[in-house]
């Protein structure tokens, strides 16, 4: 069982950065890889970023390449999403999820999620 803590969310103005954090409870969370999804109201769920278990490979959505960059300290328990240059159609809730072993191809493939942090980028 693996539980899931996002942290970090808050209000920053366009241009600014934010780092999120996902906090893991469970001794084999450094064999889960791990993603990052946002919704924002009225849109459906999209992949940010996902990070495979030890960490050797990242992937990333097209509309964050360039400006976020996931990483992980398995030592902490803890994955990161570094976000950059933040714009205002940033805003969404933010979610990790974590999937044994394997990076999933869609979100529905991930075992387990933590509750969002909320991102909110002010024009």
């Amino acid at each position: 069982q693996v539980q899931l803590v996002e942290s970090g969310g808050g209000l920053v103005q366009a241009g600014g950065s934010l780092r999120l954090s996902c906090a893991a409870s469970g001794r084999t969370f450094n064999r889960y890889a791990t993603g990052w999804f946002r919704q924002a109201p009225g849109k459906e769920r999209e992949f940010v970023a996902a990070i495979t278990w030890n960490g050797d490979s990242t992937y990333y959505g097209d509309s964050v390449k360039g400006r976020f960059t996931i990483s992980r300290d398995n030592a902490k328990n803890t994955v990161y999403l570094q976000m950059r240059s933040l714009k205002p159609e940033d805003t969404a809730v933010y979610s990790c999820a974590a999937k044994y072993l394997i990076v999933p191809t869609t979100w529905d493939e991930y075992d387990y999620w933590g509750q969002g942090t909320q991102v909110t980028v002010s024009s």
